[in-house]
């Protein structure tokens, strides 16, 4: 495993963190009218375990993430019209939230750099 993922999964304080992070996180997804639609038909506890593990899994977690590969995922979604703006609004909610939660600017710039390296596949280019 990468220490500095490692770092970043520690410097979050590991998995009870993780959980109010994601949690916070995606309330604000919810109260957001450009990305909200997206979640209308979902069932919202599965898909909070899924970022959950999945953030966990990315960040140096102990957890392996198992859910789909992230274009077939997604792939709904991009033909409901998901694109790098929606995308943009769910790293700014992300960021809200780690704010909130007083991750420092550097660990949250990470953080974003690690969930940018999934833009291509979530948006299915």
């Amino acid at each position: 495993m990468d220490s500095q993922l490692q770092s970043i999964f520690s410097k979050l304080g590991g998995i009870n963190s993780m959980h109010d992070i994601v949690d916070c996180f995606y309330d604000k997804v919810l109260a957001d009218n450009r990305v909200n639609s997206f979640f209308k038909d979902a069932n919202m506890d599965i898909q909070r375990g899924k970022m959950k593990a999945f953030l966990m899994m990315a960040l140096g977690g102990p957890v392996k993430f198992t859910g789909k590969d992230m274009r077939k995922a997604h792939l709904h979604l991009v033909r409901h019209g998901l694109t790098d703006k929606h995308f943009d609004a769910i790293g700014e909610h992300l960021n809200e939230a780690l704010k909130d939660f007083n991750v420092d600017e550097e660990t949250r710039t990470s953080i974003a750099a690690v969930v940018e390296t999934c833009r291509k596949d979530v948006l299915n280019k």
